[in-house]
């Protein structure tokens, strides 16, 4: 089951080059830890602090920059990396936390086919309780291989210290749980002074919650960077002087208009053929029956392309993985990842009213496709260690 497609398809994320999984690879290696590789080039420093934050694209950042002072000092600087495939906190925060692609540590995305239990389960807020998240994500992360040299802390919610995402792809080290981003940032400067060498992680929310209730064109998003950028200035001036602050995200964002959030499962010739459904509503994971012959499966993918291929992209499983989406995909990921995938874009969401998911029919900002708003997003650096400059050379760097 293959297709020709009119144009060419958006190229896959450059895994081992310049995405959100090479973030903290290359920061351990530029903290002189051995056995990474410093993929950004970034500099030599006793004292790395990442901030994650979440929702915040680098179309997003460049748009409402003149609300974000702060960060908009670093733009002419910045890089543009790419999030992990799909573009969902899933797959984004495991790739970050790994150093690896979606096809090695296995959360390919929001909701995803366990196999083992034949059944679909979640990778976030509602993780499944037959699923082991270290059996799930078996290998080491980064945090783990680094502790093994030099302190490392994570900073965030106290809800996320034994989450399943935790345990899965951001274990290792000692976590620091604080619930307002004041006590994070006085949180995180004082272990950064406690010691003189130091890996941290730093994760902030609040930015992708406003995006997801209310848009990333409303007022409140925008009073919600406008807090964020006052609080990331503070942690630049709180934290010591030989550490070297750098924001990232983990996706972008667009609006999606009630109009276009589309409850595909109203059309049953869309779903023959079909055992289960996954993924987001801008990247679909189609599970097929075991049995269905070729002809039907092929006559099932050109439904989909009758009812929506001028608005998605719609992928077999094969051809993702030949273009390179999942980066290299192990046997044990493999069956995770849908027969037939269907990626946005444009604005639409695609949501199967079965599920009984009232709330994906109200959330207006979405992600999870290659779109460039929800693929593309800034590495920053907010504060170089001491005798660095804080700009750097005019003119964005393309990762």
């Amino acid at each position: 089951m293959a297709f020709l497609h009119t144009e060419p398809l958006p190229a896959p994320p450059a895994y081992g080059v310049s995405t959100v999984a090479e973030v903290m690879t290359s920061s351990a290696a530029a903290l002189g830890v051995d056995g990474f590789t410093n993929a950004l080039s970034l500099p030599a420093s006793r004292r790395i602090a990442v901030v994650m934050v979440d929702g915040l694209g680098m179309a997003l950042l460049r748009k409402y920059a003149a609300h974000a002072p702060f960060l908009r000092e670093s733009l002419d600087s910045a890089r543009i990396l790419s999030s992990a495939f799909p573009s969902t906190t899933a797959a984004s925060l495991a790739s970050l936390g790994t150093g690896l692609e979606p096809g090695q540590h296995g959360m390919v995305g929001y909701d995803v086919l366990d196999p083992a239990q034949g059944r679909v389960v979640n990778m976030l807020g509602r993780w499944d309780a037959g699923v082991d998240p270290l059996a799930w994500q078996p290998h080491p992360t980064v945090f783990e291989r680094v502790s093994d040299h030099l302190p490392v802390v994570t900073v965030s919610q106290p809800r996320f210290a034994e989450s399943p995402m935790t345990r899965a792809a951001l274990r290792g080290g000692s976590f620091v749980g604080a619930s307002t981003i004041h006590a994070r940032i006085d949180a995180a400067a004082e272990h950064l002074a406690r010691v003189p060498a130091m890996l941290m992680y730093f994760y902030v929310n609040d930015l992708d919650k406003a995006g997801h209730r209310h848009g990333i064109d409303s007022p409140e998003w925008v009073r919600t960077l406008e807090d964020l950028d006052a609080a990331l200035r503070l942690l630049a001036r709180r934290v010591p002087s030989d550490t070297l602050l750098l924001l990232t995200a983990d996706h972008g964002m667009v609006d999606v208009p009630p109009s276009q959030r589309i409850d595909y499962s109203e059309r049953a010739d869309l779903l023959e053929g079909v055992a289960q459904t996954g993924g987001e509503p801008r990247m679909l994971h189609l599970y097929l029956d075991a049995g269905l012959s070729a002809d039907a499966r092929g006559a099932l993918a050109l439904r989909w392309h009758e009812a929506f291929g001028s608005r998605a992209w719609i992928l077999t499983r094969e051809e993702a993985i030949d273009h390179g989406y999942f980066g290299a995909v192990s046997a044990a990921v493999l069956p995770r990842i849908g027969d037939l995938l269907v990626l946005a874009r444009e604005g639409i969401a695609l949501i199967d009213g079965r599920r009984g998911q009232p709330a994906a029919f109200e959330m207006v900002g979405q992600h999870g496709s290659l779109t460039r708003a929800e693929r593309d997003i800034p590495l920053l650096t907010l504060k170089k260690p001491a005798g660095g400059q804080r700009r750097g050379s005019k003119g964005t760097r393309r990762g």
